[in-house]
């Protein structure tokens, strides 16, 4: 375990939704044994007036309520000033889509400060100022940040030392290598008149390894054309690369 856990703040409107489900299974475990720390902190705690307002109506018209920068300023200066200077994400429906190659790096980092919006969103002036990090976890909308900020939290705890109990797995699952996960079977081998495919059956690993690299090769070109095309163009380089 390293000496000092990984440390995730949720700056949010409601932090009574922390941990939520980041308390149970392995991310629950990891936190109880100080593999990473959680700490969320109410928004509302750095308003300066009596009424602890955060929100303003937006300039230039149009509805809902926008979270004040100035507001939300004071809180990520508070952390930083605790914390250090970690990260600060923002999840939000125009953010840059999330990678896993993203998630390796903010787990090979100290941690991260999560800034959870509500409303129709936080002023653009704090998050270009504080240099906030948008990131979109899918073409959807959700109601606020915290739930998709425990998404990314339980996708960056999963891969910290120690956390998995077998780290192999890290390296075969969806995103590893660029392509989506290879279908996985287990018993009994013929189910409802559908067999196991024969090459899992065969103890030889070279099959195996070649019927599931054919399959997750399919399974990206069918489901994520997106992640397809940047597949085979890296390969194509490595291919130009070294000369074949």
């Amino acid at each position: 375990m390293p000496d000092e856990p990984w440390r995730a703040v949720a700056l949010t409107l409601f932090p009574e939704m922390f941990p939520g489900p980041l308390g149970t299974g392995l991310a629950g475990s990891a936190l109880d044994n100080g593999v990473w720390s959680l700490e969320a902190l109410d928004i509302r705690d750095f308003a300066r007036d009596r009424h602890r307002s955060v929100d303003g109506a937006p300039f230039g018209g149009g509805p809902g309520m926008i979270l004040r920068a100035n507001v939300t300023a004071a809180a990520i200066d508070a952390v930083r000033q605790r914390v250090g200077d970690l990260p600060v994400i923002a999840p939000a429906a125009r953010g840059l889509p999330l990678r896993q190659q993203r998630i390796r790096e903010l787990a090979e980092g100290d941690g991260a400060v999560f800034l959870c919006g509500r409303y129709e969103g936080i002023d653009e002036r704090v998050l270009e100022a504080r240099g906030v990090e948008e990131i979109c976890v899918g073409d959807f909308v959700v109601s606020g940040g915290e739930i998709p900020a425990m998404a990314v939290l339980d996708g960056i705890v999963r891969l910290l030392p120690g956390v998995l109990g077998n780290p192999e797995s890290v390296s075969e699952e969806s995103f590893s290598a660029g392509l989506l996960e290879y279908p996985q079977y287990t018993r009994p081998a013929d189910w409802e008149g559908r067999p196991v495919p024969e090459p899992l059956l065969s103890g030889h690993h070279g099959r195996i390894r070649a019927w599931r690299k054919q399959m997750a090769e399919r399974a990206t070109r069918e489901r994520r054309p997106d992640l397809w095309e940047a597949y085979e163009a890296r390969h194509r380089e490595e291919c130009v690369e070294c000369g074949t």
